[in-house]
């Protein structure tokens, strides 16, 4: 029996004891009640019970600040090399080196056979032509304009050109079918310039890329040899069909669309006030000082020509007017240029 148990069951029996004493003493005559007796001394304290269970554990307590960065630690290993980036742009070409010595030359060839008769005289033609005068090309031009007013004893057609039944835009009839610029264009390229459509339409190509051919192949095509209906041989004498083909070939054409734009019919890069000098000094002579004296067919004036059809101006200033005595620009030593700057100017005067 532990202590613990033994302890309730001594003061059990301690408790039956007192209780039979006192029955006891319910039998003896009381006498008189004596006094309290001391207090008895404290028992001896109880033995130690049983450790209880463990508690459940506590909430864990928040982090603590985060303490100071180490020390650095030492470097790693160099990581393996990159790709190989692309190649810079070339540098300057350095000086160049010296030549090196001439070589020996080579033995002399067979000489070449002789060149024919004919064909000296070709070349010296071509030369001519490369360099033909000034009063030449005029006249050129003016036969390119109409040609009847300067061929003498020429007289303007009546009836339509052979070729202007294979067409059927442009209305015209009798000598006007038979000038140069009806169907060429006063740009000189036909169908695909400034001709190129309006009531002066044809569909008929430019003459412009036959400048490169010799006088005597244009005088041929004049005559017809590439088209017998385009034979002007009927019509003109031979030193006329001559002097056009001069014209053509000798350096009269020139690409008018790098001298005047087609959209707006502006001059590119005139200057209207050196135009206004060459004007005054040669053009106003006859027509005035605003253009107005003299009238064509009637009506037109100098700005309404400058201003409507500038490829025509351009060409009757460098090569003046079939039968009047209007001078031509190239004669009196004027470049296109200059001619371009009268033309600035005179877009400048009234229209009528």
């Amino acid at each position: 029996m532990s202590s613990n148990s033994a302890a309730p069951l001594m003061l059990a029996v301690v408790a039956i004891l007192v209780g039979a004493v006192a029955i006891g003493l319910n039998y003896i005559t009381s006498g008189p009640e004596g006094p309290a007796g001391p207090v008895g001394a404290q028992g001896a304290a109880g033995a130690q019970g049983e450790r209880g269970p463990q508690g459940a554990s506590g909430a864990q307590g928040a982090a603590g600040a985060q303490g100071p960065a180490g020390a650095q630690g030492p470097p790693g290993q160099a990581g393996a090399a990159g790709p190989q980036g692309p190649a810079g742009t070339q540098g300057p070409a350095g000086p160049q080196g010296q030549a090196g010595q001439q070589g020996a030359a080579g033995a002399k060839g067979d000489p070449g056979a002789a060149p024919s008769l004919e064909a000296i005289q070709r070349m010296v033609r071509e030369e001519v032509e490369k360099t033909a005068s000034a009063a030449a090309l005029a006249e050129g031009g003016r036969l390119y304009d109409t040609w009847w007013k300067v061929d003498a004893g020429a007289t303007a057609p009546t009836v339509n050109n052979p070729l202007w039944s294979l067409q059927t835009k442009n209305t015209r009839t009798g000598g006007d079918t038979w000038r140069c610029k009806e169907c060429h264009g006063w740009d000189y390229t036909g169908k695909d310039g400034a001709y190129g459509s309006g009531s002066h339409a044809t569909g008929f190509k430019g003459v412009y890329d036959t400048r490169i051919k010799s006088t005597r192949e244009l005088v041929n095509i004049l005559k017809g040899s590439a088209n017998p209906a385009h034979n002007f041989s009927t019509v003109m004498s031979s030193a006329a069909l001559t002097k056009l083909a001069t014209f053509i070939a000798g350096g009269g054409l020139i690409d008018e669309s790098t001298y005047i734009d087609y959209t707006t019919k502006k001059p590119i890069g005139s200057n209207a006030t050196h135009g206004k000098e060459l004007f005054n000094s040669v053009c106003s002579t006859c027509h005035g000082p605003d253009g107005r004296t003299l009238k064509f067919d009637g009506k037109d004036v100098v700005g309404t020509i400058a201003n409507d059809n500038p490829w025509e101006f351009l060409h009757k200033v460098r090569f003046g007017q079939p039968g009047t005595p209007m001078p031509a620009g190239i004669e009196r030593g004027w470049t296109v240029k200059d001619a371009l700057d009268v033309l600035g100017y005179s877009q400048t005067l009234p229209k009528e």
